[in-house]
């Protein structure tokens, strides 16, 4: 869960809305912990809907947080939270998901596709059930929520897709320095350009967004030198102030189109008017971030 100093970090913050999230219904994926958390109860706090799903049901041994605290965090920031414990590669898990949003809250504004398994080895050295494992949660989680939630984001009327991968980088380096987790985390890109593409007349948006820096989040925490690593990140909250201003307009679709967008969060946060980014960092001077992959 998020602690105290979290909290006061996040109220501080310098992103200032244009918009509101009151009374949408967001479903999203793996959002116990980490920057899926803290979109929901950024979301929360403009008094959204929150459907949780996520594997964590029983207190993990090494990673804080499950659905249930998670859920109470989003209550108690102003929202409604309906946590579900899932696993995005079962399909009746994530129909169930879908299905018990639409009962709960009427309906569905809003999917965030933010569960995602992550292992750098290269291709020599990398385990095939993580290969397996990547494919299952990333591409193909991402996709089957994306398509059993379509009906009810063409109900909305607004209904948007949000899906944080990285931006069609093809440099050769990044598919040789970690080719797995590249064609898994592509895998998800290619989703967001092609039902963009596919979606047009259905009046739903589909975007992704992506960190300029490494995030603190447990999964860094968790890689070889995380902890180090983590040092030089700045907070989650950074994302969920970015997601909040894709997914509340901002002042993004002014200069472009409203779908098919790869965007960065210091993109998203200086076009909603956000000139220093220091108060998300944790401490490390700008200058020594370390930049995230694929950019």
């Amino acid at each position: 869960m998020t602690s105290s100093n979290d909290a006061v970090h996040a109220a501080a913050t310098p992103y200032r809305a244009s918009g509101s999230l009151n009374g949408k219904t967001i479903l999203i994926s793996g959002g116990s912990r980490g920057i899926g958390l803290a979109i929901a109860v950024r979301a929360a706090r403009d008094g959204a809907n929150i459907v949780l799903m996520a594997k964590t049901g029983k207190p993990h041994p090494k990673l804080a947080g499950t659905v249930h605290t998670a859920a109470r965090e989003v209550v108690g920031t102003g929202g409604q939270a309906l946590p579900l414990v899932g696993d995005v590669r079962r399909d009746e898990d994530v129909a169930h998901a879908v299905e018990a949003a639409v009962q709960h809250f009427g309906g569905i504004d809003v999917v965030i596709n933010n569960a995602s398994a992550i292992d750098l080895s290269r291709t020599a050295d990398v385990d095939m059930k993580k290969y397996d494992l990547m494919q299952d949660i990333n591409v193909r989680g991402t996709f089957l929520l994306s398509k059993l939630a379509l009906p009810a984001l063409r109900a909305s009327g607004e209904g948007h897709i949000l899906t944080l991968s990285p931006p069609l980088n093809l440099d050769p380096a990044w598919a040789g320095k970690h080719l797995a987790y590249t064609m898994a985390k592509y895998g998800m890109s290619l989703t967001t350009l092609g039902l963009a593409e596919e979606l047009k007349a259905d009046g739903i948006r589909v975007n992704s967004l992506w960190p300029c820096t490494l995030i603190d989040t447990a999964a860094i925490r968790n890689m070889p030198h995380g902890a180090v690593m983590a040092e030089a990140a700045r907070g989650p909250q950074i994302m969920a102030d970015a997601a909040h201003a894709i997914l509340t307009g901002g002042n993004l679709a002014a200069g472009g189109a409203p779908s098919g967008n790869f965007y960065t969060d210091e993109q998203v946060l200086a076009a909603a008017g956000v000139q220093d980014f220091r108060p998300y960092s944790l401490g490390v001077p700008e200058d020594q971030l370390v930049p995230d992959i694929f950019l």
